[in-house]
């Protein structure tokens, strides 16, 4: 079982985009599942049920594939 969690993401325009910023949060502790939307600039983030979600590993992770999350949707 699993909790989500959506992000609004400024920058992704493309498949690419989706990919590099997915690969990145998959890497996140605890995050089993991601789904980036690079039309509407959203990015679905599915972590472990019961555990708590570091928004700050989240915000890092984003910025490392280039991008920047704008906030919590």
């Amino acid at each position: 079982m699993s909790t989500t969690a959506v992000f609004a993401v400024e920058g992704m325009s493309c498949g690419h985009c989706e990919r590099s910023v997915s690969a990145q949060l998959a890497a996140v502790p605890g995050v089993t599942d991601v789904l980036a939307d690079a039309p509407t600039g959203r990015v679905t983030v599915s972590f472990e049920f019961g555990q708590a979600l570091d928004e700050q590993r989240i915000r890092d992770a984003v910025d490392e594939a280039g991008f920047t999350l704008t906030g919590r949707i």
